[in-house]
């Protein structure tokens, strides 16, 4: 396999396979709400839209980065979204990094979101669809953000390598620029338990796929069966 490593910046054309990566805190966020039922999640190009979305939908639950927000249901944290039954619910995203990184790439032909909890799901995914060239997206830091560069790394090592140790790329990420500010609270709404929750490898046991429905950049859990048998959320 193939692999590239780009900041949303320096995607110069459509890749054919891309996988984005966002582990603080966009793509984690996503998992937990798939984790806690929601059938999809729509990926919003901005707050505005977001709001729209909302607006037309009151039934839809939708997030965003910082802190609470007036017409927004709650923020883009895994520890705070962990409480919530969201079962059959449609969310709507909009980050700072992770939804712009996604909606860069819509028109690949295949999109899939992706951070340390899903690592493993995203990885086989990659195997079955024998994915020849796979660009990762780095959404974080224009690019540079070390946690969403070593998922990427990882997950393209597991692709085509079984022992991979995740130690040192989970020691990358749990030192990075993005879990300092978590932790010292220069990041709004956040939870304690948030840097823990987006460093638990391989949580779920499904793979995140992004599509366009009209309009809309629309992500769904692909369950992976040989996870799920083994290790279930």
């Amino acid at each position: 396999m193939d692999t590239e490593f780009l900041g949303i910046a320096d995607l110069a054309e459509v890749p054919r396979v891309a996988v984005v990566v966002d582990v603080m805190r966009a793509f984690t966020v996503a998992a937990w709400a798939f984790g806690q039922g929601a059938e999809e999640i729509v990926l919003a190009e901005s707050l505005d839209d977001a709001l729209a979305l909302k607006e037309r939908h009151p039934d839809w639950v939708a997030l965003k980065d910082g802190p609470p927000a007036p017409g927004f249901d709650t923020v883009n944290s895994p520890g705070t979204l962990r409480s919530l039954d969201l079962s059959g619910r449609t969310v709507v995203q909009k980050t700072t990094a992770g939804t712009v990184g996604a909606l860069a790439v819509k028109e690949a032909q295949l999109v899939l979101c992706a951070s340390f909890v899903v690592a493993e799901a995203t990885a086989q995914l990659l195997r079955t669809r024998e994915s020849g060239s796979v660009t990762f997206v780095v959404t974080g830091e224009d690019g540079q953000a070390d946690e969403d560069l070593a998922c990427a790394q990882y997950i393209a090592r597991r692709v085509t390598g079984a022992g991979t140790d995740a130690a040192e790329f989970l020691r990358r990420a749990a030192e990075s620029r993005a879990a300092t500010e978590l932790a010292e609270g220069v990041r709004q709404g956040v939870h304690p338990d948030d840097i823990a929750l987006c460093l638990e490898l391989d949580r779920f046991p499904f793979a995140m796929v992004a599509t366009l429905e009209g309009p809309l950049m629309v992500l769904r859990p692909h369950a992976m069966p040989s996870l799920t048998d083994e290790d279930p959320v």
